[in-house]
């Protein structure tokens, strides 16, 4: 993934800290989805670490990668395991011959057990570092 920042600050260890606009579904051209994201989203920016091996300075607008696969799998984590777990708890209590409240109370069940596993993943790649991000160029043209 390839995406433009700003560098905020100078770490050790040749890395930085750069201003990363948050990304929205329909890549910021709402009009192409309808309208559905909001302005909040739209303006939301995140703080990242960057190996800086190109020495951006503090203000440097600069082009930052990251491993898009590493991106793509969190998202599938967070987003399509708890709806998986869901449907999962809702038809295993269907098949034991469990009645419509019970089956949605088994879904809801399955679905916040998939929310607990997407919170533990995201503390784990948060300790281990897993997304890493790169600094590979200064000023880049859009």
């Amino acid at each position: 993934m390839i995406q433009t920042a700003k560098v905020t600050r100078l770490l050790p260890d040749g890395r930085a800290e750069v201003s990363v606009k948050r990304q929205s579904a329909c890549g910021h051209d709402c009009s192409k989805c309808g309208g559905g994201c909001s302005e909040l989203m739209v303006s939301s920016t995140v703080a990242v670490t960057a190996a800086n091996p190109v020495r951006a300075m503090p203000g440097d607008m600069v082009r930052v990668e990251s491993d898009t696969g590493t991106v793509l799998g969190a998202a599938v984590a967070v987003y399509l395991v708890p709806f998986l777990l869901f449907f999962a708890g809702y038809f295993i209590a269907a098949a034991l011959g469990a009645g419509s409240g019970i089956c949605g109370t088994a879904g809801v069940l399955g679905f916040a057990l998939g929310l607990c596993l997407a919170v533990l993943l995201d503390r784990r790649m948060r300790k281990r570092k897993a997304i890493s991000f790169r600094i590979t160029a200064i000023n880049p043209a859009d």
